[in-house]
């Protein structure tokens, strides 16, 4: 089983080694979210603002996730000047069960 801050924490495994088709964990959005412009210190990398913002580089994902619309590539898309909304952690740790 994936840890609780996988994006994989929902799907299964097949014969006990391979993954099955991803069960998407949804990230809805909430009138809270705060409104935020990528700085540089993040450009292309999603796993520091998630460490700065929840305590966990892991939860990386989840900047896709809640913004579908703008974020097509987790990794190349997630750059300078670009803004996206962000879950307050309080709601991200109920949205996730942590």
């Amino acid at each position: 089983m994936s840890s609780v801050t996988s994006p994989y924490y929902k799907t299964k495994k097949v014969n006990g080694n391979y993954l099955d088709l991803l069960i998407i964990r949804p990230v809805p959005a909430d009138p809270d979210d705060i409104q935020y412009t990528i700085e540089p210190q993040y450009n292309f990398r999603p796993d520091l603002l998630a460490f700065d913002l929840y305590g966990s580089s892991k939860l990386w994902w989840i900047f896709a996730q809640r913004n579908l619309d703008i974020i097509y590539d987790p990794i190349f898309d997630f750059k300078v000047s670009t803004t996206i909304y962000l879950p307050k952690n309080s709601r991200l740790k109920a949205v996730l069960g942590l």
